[in-house]
């Protein structure tokens, strides 16, 4: 018993045969740094075809914008908003977030270069367009002297309805300002400043031409009375919530200073369904040719783009 205990005791302190320790993985050899390819960018000029500025070494991945920003260094007087580059003299001119290894060029590219004039940021623009006719309609209102005959100057319309009017007109416009300082998010920076006299002469110019019959010492009321002016105010108001319910949602489309669009689809909020049938219902509430201009650069630009929709009118226009 004792020779197997000690046997059995023996047996326990037997040694065990040592694990093989796993071959270490072999280090992977460094990743070759890709070679970047630079690109040499020439800038002409549009009209002259003069060799303006000669770039060495631009990034592929630089962008339209970084090549405008290259360019005003050597030209401060052409602002990046000022200029527009384009591939070929009769081509559109590219967009600042194009980049330059997807333009359809060698590493050798020419842009040509034209000058857009003086530019305006859209925001002042629109405030500009706005403000006029709305000091304008108040002028006639109040008839400043030089409007009517001189009777007339400082007087008041007896009619009520001309006041009704004046408020409407004065909410229409400072509901304008107001979305364009805390709603719209406009994706274009800038337009020319020779644009700003056309644009408002229109809103100007129609502000004065309604404003002088409207408040003119001779005016009459509606032919049909307080049902004529009753139906024209419900219109009015319908119009200016649906106007406003459509620059909130186009709103949402953006992130804040993102330039990438999408295309507007209703929201729960029922004035938002007609987007089913057109593209600018905002256009629609308000009634302007511009929706066309819009609606054709939506076909232009996405493909999905819903066939069913009109401009502003559902099957009309």
């Amino acid at each position: 018993m004792d020779i197997l205990a000690l046997e059995a005791k023996g047996g326990g302190n037997v040694a065990e045969p040592e694990k093989k320790a796993a071959p270490r993985p072999k280090p992977k050899p460094p990743k070759k740094a890709k070679r970047i390819v630079y690109f040499e960018v020439e800038i002409v000029d549009l009209k002259t075809k003069e060799k303006l500025l000669l770039l060495d070494k631009v990034e592929p991945t630089a962008t339209i914008l970084d090549i405008k920003a290259l360019f005003h260094k050597s030209y401060p007087k052409w602002y990046p908003a000022r200029q527009s580059l384009r591939l070929d003299s009769k081509a559109k001119s590219l967009r600042d977030e194009d980049v330059l290894q997807t333009l359809p060029v060698g590493t050798t590219a020419s842009f040509y270069f034209s000058d857009l004039g003086p530019q305006l940021t859209w925001g002042t623009v629109f405030l500009t367009e706005c403000v006029g006719p709305l000091l304008i309609f108040l002028m006639f209102y109040f008839r400043l002297p030089f409007i009517y005959a001189p009777k007339y100057d400082f007087t008041s319309s007896k009619h009520w309805v001309v006041h009704l009017a004046c408020m409407c007109h004065s909410f229409h416009y400072i509901k304008r300002i107001l979305e364009t300082l805390f709603v719209h998010r406009i994706s274009h920076g800038t337009m020319p400043l020779r644009n700003i006299f056309k644009n408002c002469g229109y809103y100007w110019c129609s502000a004065a031409w309604m404003a002088y019959y409207i408040n003119h010492p001779l005016y009459t009321t509606p032919f049909y009375g307080q049902q004529q002016v009753n139906t024209g105010l419900y219109i009015f108001l319908f119009c200016q919530v649906g106007n406003f319910s459509i620059h909130v949602t186009l709103r949402n489309l953006k992130a804040t200073g993102s330039k990438v669009k999408k295309i507007p689809y209703p929201t729960k909020n029922p004035f938002t369904w007609i987007f089913w049938l057109v593209s600018c219902p905002n256009y629609t509430y308000e009634m302007t040719v511009w929706a066309k201009g819009k609606h054709r650069s939506y076909l232009k630009e996405f493909r999905d783009y819903p066939t069913l929709r009109s401009s502003i009118l559902p099957f009309i226009l």
